[in-house]
């Protein structure tokens, strides 16, 4: 990602730090239910301001995190709000590649949501995700799906219709990859809308505000397309599930068999 489109999407998220259309009240529920302990290690694969390991640790005294983004002035932003929420001793942000990252142990949970595109999509997400889950940890995704079947109005403005499948499919090619859903929450029109004003709004006002900045020409530019784009072409069609997900547990093979 280059200068200014980090700088871009850092403005525009400025009013709506989780990076999804996802309502405070959703995020608050689908942390509850991961974090049933209150003593988990956490990771976010492309954590962006680290809003999820933020709201995943406070509270939570004993959660440790991790953070990995491209991102500098995301993960720069991000450290100004875990300083400011008292949890720098707890929650660490790692600016490199998440397909590259490496750790000295495997997490309780893992955090990768509206960041698919980072590992080429929802499966080999979930196969970089399978890398750093625990035994009997939990993944929590987020991604995109088909409400309805995408029109030329949809596709004119960038996607695929290969690019996601509908609701049922998307969970089946989940569930074939030998993941189990145990909660899950479809994101909804109210929440994509408010995400959305949110984005284009953010950076509108930035743009505006800062007139004399060399980037608000590109900034307002971009603002505008982004709402055309949405109204015009994906809204209503777009839809977003974020999934709590665990690997069912296997004895090991010497306990399968008695001799």
């Amino acid at each position: 990602m280059d200068r200014l489109r980090q700088k871009i999407s850092t403005i525009a998220h400025g009013d709506h730090p989780i990076a999804a259309p996802l309502h405070d009240a959703e995020v608050d529920k689908l942390l509850d239910r991961a974090l049933t302990r209150g003593d988990e290690h956490v990771l976010d694969l492309g954590c962006g301001e680290a809003p999820w390991l933020v709201r995943a640790a406070a509270g939570r005294p004993g959660v440790r995190a991790d953070g990995v983004d491209l991102s500098e002035s995301a993960l720069d932003r991000g450290r100004e709000h875990i300083a400011a929420a008292g949890l720098s001793d707890r929650v660490t942000l790692h600016l490199q590649d998440a397909a590259d990252y490496r750790a000295p142990h495997q997490y309780d949970l893992v955090v990768c949501v509206g960041a698919t595109h980072a590992f080429g999509g929802l499966l080999p997400t979930l196969e970089a995700c399978r890398k750093h889950v625990a035994p009997g940890g939990t993944v929590l995704i987020g991604d995109g799906f088909w409400e309805r079947a995408p029109g030329p109005e949809t596709l004119r403005v960038g996607f695929s219709e290969e690019e996601f499948m509908d609701l049922p499919n998307t969970v089946d090619q989940v569930v074939l990859d030998q993941w189990i859903p145990v909660y899950g929450h479809v994101s909804t029109l109210d929440e994509w809308d408010d995400y959305e004003w949110s984005w284009t709004g953010s950076l509108s006002r930035w743009a505006l505000d800062h007139s004399d900045d060399p980037d608000s020409a590109e900034a307002l530019q971009t603002a505008a397309q982004h709402r055309t784009d949405w109204l015009r072409g994906y809204r209503g069609t777009l839809g977003f599930v974020t999934m709590l997900l665990r690997q069912e547990s296997r004895p090991e093979p010497h306990t399968l068999f008695r001799h």
